[in-house]
């Protein structure tokens, strides 16, 4: 029975369902803080006096919520060890 090693329990893994129940959770609070905060800075008198940069504004604010959503994502769908 030399050099055989007992695995320990595997108490603290995460199954997938797990993982996606705790992201889900996640991307929702990410959508709305962010979300709240994109329109509390639409409504700076910079930002709102100018057109060209209400456009510029809203492209990124309405893209840039994936940037952060990517890693929780792939952490999600990641299979279970």
């Amino acid at each position: 029975m030399q050099g055989t090693r007992l695995k320990p329990p595997n108490i603290s893994a995460m199954t997938i369902r797990t993982r996606k129940l705790i992201g889900t959770v996640a991307l929702l609070v990410l959508v709305v803080v962010w979300s709240l905060l994109g329109m509390t800075i639409a409504q700076t008198p910079w930002l709102a006096n100018s057109g060209l940069l209400q456009s510029i504004f809203y492209v990124v604010a309405g893209l840039g919520w994936v940037l952060p959503a990517m890693p929780i994502i792939s952490w999600m769908s990641r299979p279970d060890a």
